[in-house]
C-alpha cells in the first residue's frame, strides 16, 4: 500500500460497518505514519480487470509482534479468497523480518469477523484485558 491508496482504503473502511476508525489515526496523516513505518506489510489488493481497489490490509510491527489493524475486502468480492491472500502475504512479510507473533482485535460483536479469523487461525484469548489510552483527543468515526 502506499499514500496514493488512501482514498480508496478510506472509502472501502466506511463502507465497513463497525470499522472503527478515528479522525487521527486513520486520517491521511495517520495512515501515512504506519505506511512509513511498515511498508512491507500493509498491503493493498486490486481488482486486475479495472485496477479498482478491492481490499487491504494494514499490518504494523515492532520488530518483536506484528498488530493487524484494518482489514477489509469489498462486499462484491468476499468469499473469494482475497482477505485470505492479503493475511497470508503480510503474515508472511513479518515472517520475513524476523517477527515471530502478530495479533489483532476484533469486536466481540463482529460475528463475521471473529470467524473469518478463527479460520485464519487466529485464537480467542481469555487470559488478557484490552487497554488503551488516548494521548490526544481524537473523535470516533462510526461506520
Amino acid at each position: 500500500m502506499t499514500i496514493e491508496d488512501y482514498p480508496a482504503a478510506y472509502a472501502l473502511w466506511l463502507s465497513c460497518p463497525g470499522m472503527g476508525l478515528t479522525d487521527v489515526d486513520d486520517s491521511e496523516k495517520g495512515i501515512g505514519r504506519l505506511l512509513e513505518r511498515n511498508p512491507q506489510t500493509c498491503l493493498v489488493a486490486v481488482d486486475e480487470t479495472c485496477g479498482t481497489l478491492i481490499g487491504v490490509i494494514l499490518v504494523g510491527n515492532d520488530g518483536r509482534r506484528g498488530f493487524i489493524y484494518h482489514a477489509a475486502v469489498a462486499r462484491e468480492f468476499r468469499h473469494q479468497g482475497v482477505a485470505t491472500q492479503l493475511v497470508a502475504q503480510a503474515t508472511a512479510a513479518l515472517r520475513d523480518l524476523g517477527v515471530s507473533k502478530v495479533n489483532l482485535v476484533a469486536r466481540e460483536g463482529n460475528q463475521a469477523g471473529n470467524d473469518f479469523w478463527e479460520r485464519q487461525g487466529f485464537a480467542a484469548r481469555s487470559d488478557l484485558t484490552f487497554r488503551g489510552l488516548a494521548l490526544q483527543p481524537m473523535t470516533r468515526i462510526n461506520t
